[in-house]
């Protein structure tokens, strides 16, 4: 079988491929393309968008979404044959014990600060502007530590930015070291960041919606109901006064229940069911 990855090119590619190979085709939907277009462009876009998918989509043999909420959102715009996978992490390479006491004496930042760490990309839709605003209302001894790339970058006082942290090992060393992780998207359609971060024993500090708000909880650290930065400074201050080894040990808990020797016998499971239908067709 063929898997796309990409809505784009790639996704016709693999379609003419698969129909030439007679071989059957998987599409791994990443994106709210109806959402991430009415923000970029314009509300107009919506319905043309939402026929692109609906066409596109109902050509593959399965379509996979990362979340509940993504698959959902499939289901309404007309797509037919969706299941949720969701993604996984290593939890060997993510975990507690990388904590690194060099590393964030590198930072250069008072003995009691508290780093809030984003990770992703700086994109409108990732609302980096609402954790800046809530750190500053925060203030001493709040700093957000934001890795990434992108045409959005945060920036205050109390924000330091780092170029994003494309090694895996490394990237765990930046988790374990910092004491929360934020996230203020609103459109994530699974939240592996925050997965990662978890896995590292950090609580989380998220917007309760979409993909987020299916790993997020008050088990695991702080589910944010509205997306401005009052509320989101005040979730982060509430987070730190709650038990931080009982946040830790159930952060931990959640991202092993998405261990990839977990996560991926599922995949497997979807590909076989597939494989195993196209054999019967054949016969």
């Amino acid at each position: 079988l063929i898997e796309a990855g990409d809505p784009c090119r790639l996704a016709w590619a693999v379609l003419d491929a698969a129909q030439s190979l007679g071989v059957p085709s998987v599409a791994f939907c990443h994106s709210n393309l109806e959402a991430l277009a009415a923000r970029t462009v314009g509300a107009w876009t919506q319905r043309p968008v939402r026929g692109y998918v609906r066409k596109l989509y109902n050509r593959f043999d399965l379509v996979l979404a990362p979340s509940e909420s993504m698959r959902q959102c499939l289901l309404d715009t007309g797509v037919r044959a969706v299941e949720c996978q969701p993604l996984g992490v290593d939890t060997q390479v993510f975990h507690p014990r990388r904590q690194d006491t060099v590393w964030r004496a590198s930072l250069a930042l008072p003995p009691h600060a508290r780093v809030l760490v984003y990770v992703g990309r700086f994109a409108p839709e990732k609302r980096l502007e609402v954790l800046c605003q809530a750190v500053a209302r925060l203030g001493p001894p709040y700093v957000l530590l934001a890795f990434g790339a992108g045409p959005t970058p945060p920036s205050g006082p109390r924000v330091m930015v780092r170029r994003y942290e494309h090694d895996s090992l490394r990237l765990a060393h930046v988790l374990a070291s910092a004491d929360a992780f934020v996230h203020a998207g609103d459109q994530e359609t699974f939240g592996l960041a925050a997965l990662e971060a978890m896995a590292c024993g950090l609580p989380v500090v998220a917007r309760a919606a979409h993909g987020l708000g299916e790993l997020v909880d008050d088990s695991v650290g702080v589910g944010v109901e509205r997306g401005d930065a009052s509320a989101f400074a005040e979730a982060i201050e509430a987070c730190f006064t709650r038990d931080r080894t009982a946040l830790a040990q159930a952060a931990r808990a959640r991202a092993e229940q998405y261990d990839w020797q977990r996560v991926l016998p599922q995949l497997m499971a979807h590909y076989r069911r597939l494989l195993g239908r196209r054999a019967e067709q054949a016969l």
